[in-house]
């Protein structure tokens, strides 16, 4: 029945049906998947449960705080001491930001203005350091819900007129982070695609030998990236989808290289069967028989194990899911209808110039893995025992992993003018006026809350006392460190003990450092939740799909392990060597890592590990019929090798090109996952899991029939 289904899809009428079906679609879609930047959402305040003590604040502050309100800051820095004439420029730099665009009512105040109000007893920060080296001008910027669109341009506009000769001048704040992560996220939906695909097309010349070949492969991943980008527009736009850079990143490097891997493994076992088969449609209706199940299993394990993150408390985790299992699901439903189409209405010749010949000998029986089975046969309990060891040691660098959470300064891989300025207002001793905690509390007890935060190290002196409605009432105190520091969190928690324990006065504490702090607990706590999910539902498909428990169980096994060293491999990487190499400009946050970071690493080298031990187990089953387990699994190592080892190199390197975003999660997470898929597919694949058949034959397929029945062993097995 499938080869009727593959042979339908592929025959000579209605492989140009499919054709035409899909230059529609992405003519449908190409334009809407244009459109998925306007639909991000960047905001952190927005990737927070419900639950989140910081999300309540916000929902009670509605009314009266807007949560469209950016505090920036202008940073203004001398060595030799601001002077009298730079204050009053800056005097006049305040006036002028007051007539920018998106700039609230409130206006802009400066450094001149706050010691005015200073010597009439008011509660005003101070805008200007002690050493009068370092002052800066407070505003607010809202645009609505447009701020992540438009803060690019108003940022613009105030570096422009905020100049003074001799001054070095920064754009800090939330504004100025907003700004310069707009700029890292800059021309993401094009540049980041445009280097995948180099670097694929290059991988795949020397892969297939072929000036031509590649180009199919390309053009269906390029029509799944469209299409599928299409379809998060349309979820993004009216199904409350989260959709941001991070996601939308990793989305095409996700599609590109999925779809180039399961394209690698049809067009092998389409040449395969071009040497059997005179007729190519023939030849393809069997290639995607054969190949299909593997294909559509890898797919479903990825989509699958995607849409675990659905279970997370951090929105943008959540969301991340279904984004990634639709770009998965798009590209395989594309790689099993456009390509086949493609290379069947193209013909033999797309080979050239070494085209499979009907009746030609297949080239993998004595290739390179053929060679590493041979080497293997011998002794495989040592090997695969010895190879296990290796990877364990490898595990210890996990011990340098601090998942602690990333500092301002330390997000990034480059210094970002916003990190600049927040530098010197840390280093002259001035607060960030834009970082506050606001404290919500019953009102006939605000005082008494007021009033217990008086021993809370690190927390600057209460704003004056709004009134919110229905008995609330709230105030702010600024954070003296940085946003998303380890020292703000424990400010953050510090307040929060403090009015917590305040009797009847049901106080809760947000602010910026508050929501960084939910968001590092919503991370922790998902770590922990869908890290098992996803075992448990990759070991379930792995069953159905080899019928055994033993050998999924033994899978999952080398897949896990593998995770383990490459995230202690790349962790040594950025900690002790990319430091001290100074790969990028900022080497300040490579002590640290995202929480979410191990999630994330573990989500992808699961779901995309498992893909390399699922088309190589895949092919062990079908050769165990004829062959039984220990010689079929060496011919299956010798007829995926090649293919497999082209697909992890593809794969590994499309998620590299996630580190020419200067964002230091993204550098660490596509170091390891491609660290990763490099150990599934030169050690992992090859060796161990090799080793580990050809050391328990038959016993790997328990409970099924297949391991009860007596194994054929040829006299050279």
């Amino acid at each position: 029945m499938h080869r009727q289904i593959a042979g339908r899809l592929t025959g000579p009428v209605t492989k140009w049906v499919v054709l035409v079906g899909a230059i529609i679609l992405v003519g449908i879609m190409a334009p809407l998947n244009s459109k998925l930047i306007d639909v991000q959402n960047n905001e952190a305040s927005s990737w927070l449960p419900q639950s989140a003590e910081s999300t309540k604040v916000v929902e009670e502050l509605t009314g009266t705080v807007d949560p469209n309100d950016i505090p920036t800051l202008v940073v203004y820095h001398r060595d030799s001491g601001l002077t009298a004439g730079d204050l009053a420029a800056m005097d006049e730099d305040a006036k002028e930001i007051e007539k920018i665009t998106g700039v609230t009512a409130q206006g802009a105040f400066s450094p001149n203005e706050a010691k005015a109000l200073q010597a009439t007893g008011a509660k005003v920060p101070a805008l200007l350091s002690e050493d009068g080296k370092v002052a800066f001008v407070a505003f607010t910027f809202n645009f609505g819900q447009n701020g992540w669109q438009d803060i690019p341009d108003a940022a613009k506009e105030v570096r422009a007129l905020s100049t003074i000769d001799g001054v070095d001048v920064h754009l800090a704040g939330f504004g100025g982070q907003a700004s310069d992560a707009a700029e890292a996220f800059e021309g993401i939906d094009t540049n980041l695609i445009f280097i995948t695909l180099f670097v694929v097309i290059i991988i795949l010349l020397f892969t297939y030998r072929s000036p031509v070949l590649w180009v199919l492969p390309i053009i269906s991943a390029g029509f799944a990236y469209m299409i599928s980008g299409g379809v998060v527009y349309l979820l993004a736009k009216y199904a409350d989808l989260t959709v941001n850079g991070q996601s939308q990143s990793i989305l095409g490097i996700l599609v590109i290289g999925a779809g180039t891997d399961y394209a690698l493994l049809l067009i092998a076992r389409y040449r395969e069967e071009l040497r059997r088969h005179e007729d190519r449609h023939e030849a393809m209706a069997f290639a995607l028989h054969r190949a299909a199940p593997a294909i559509l299993a890898s797919a479903a394990t990825v989509v699958i194990g995607m849409l675990c993150l659905v279970f997370a408390d951090l929105n943008s985790t959540a969301g991340l899911g279904p984004v990634l299992a639709v770009g998965v699901g798009v590209t395989f439903l594309i790689m099993v209808t456009l390509l086949p189409a493609l290379l069947v209405i193209f013909g033999r010749w797309m080979f050239w110039p070494k085209r499979p010949a009907f009746g030609s000998p297949e080239p993998t029986g004595a290739g390179l893995w053929a060679r590493v089975g041979t080497a293997i046969t011998p002794r495989p309990r040592m090997i695969w025992v010895a190879t296990t060891g290796i990877l364990l040691i490898a595990c210890l660098g996990l011990f340098k992993l601090d998942p602690s959470g990333l500092s301002t300064e330390e997000t990034y891989t480059k210094k970002f003018d916003s990190i600049q300025g927040q530098s010197l207002l840390v280093d002259h001793g001035l607060s960030d006026t834009s970082n506050t905690v606001q404290v919500v509390a019953n009102s006939d007890r605000i005082s008494d809350v007021e009033a217990s935060l008086a021993g809370v190290e690190g927390l600057g002196a209460p704003t004056q006392v709004k009134d919110v409605g229905d008995g609330r009432s709230y105030f702010e105190a600024t954070v003296g460190a940085d946003i998303s520091s380890t020292q703000a969190f424990d400010i953050v928690e510090a307040t929060r003990d403090a009015v917590h324990k305040v009797s009847g006065a049901n106080a809760l504490v947000g602010g910026g450092s508050a929501f960084y702090l939910d968001t590092k607990i919503a991370s922790e706590r998902d770590n922990k939740v869908i890290i098992p999910i996803v075992l448990v539902v990759v070991f379930l498909i792995l069953v159905l799909l080899l019928r055994a428990l033993l050998a999924p169980l033994i899978l999952m096994g080398t897949v896990v392990l593998s995770f383990g060293a490459a995230l202690g491999i790349s962790t040594l990487l950025f900690t002790e060597v990319f430091t001290r190499l100074s790969i990028f400009e900022s080497n300040d946050g490579f002590a640290h890592a995202d929480p979410g970071f191990p999630l994330f690493t573990f989500v992808f080298l699961v779901a995309l590990g498992i893909d390399y031990n699922i088309f190589l187990m895949t092919r062990v089953r079908e050769e165990t019929m004829t062959h039984g387990t220990r010689k079929g699994s060496l011919i299956a190592l010798s007829s995926t090798g090649g293919v497999i080892t082209s697909a992890g190199l593809v794969l590994a390197a499309t998620f590299l090109v996630l580190g020419s975003l200067p964002l230091v999660f993204l550098a660490q997470l596509g170091v390891a996952v491609a660290l990763g898929v490099l150990l599934d597919t030169m050690i992992v694949r090859s060796v161990l899991v090799t080793a580990i058949n050809l050391d328990l034959g038959g016993k790997i397929w328990w409970p099924s029939k297949l391991d009860r029945e007596p194994e054929i062993v040829s006299t050279d097995a």
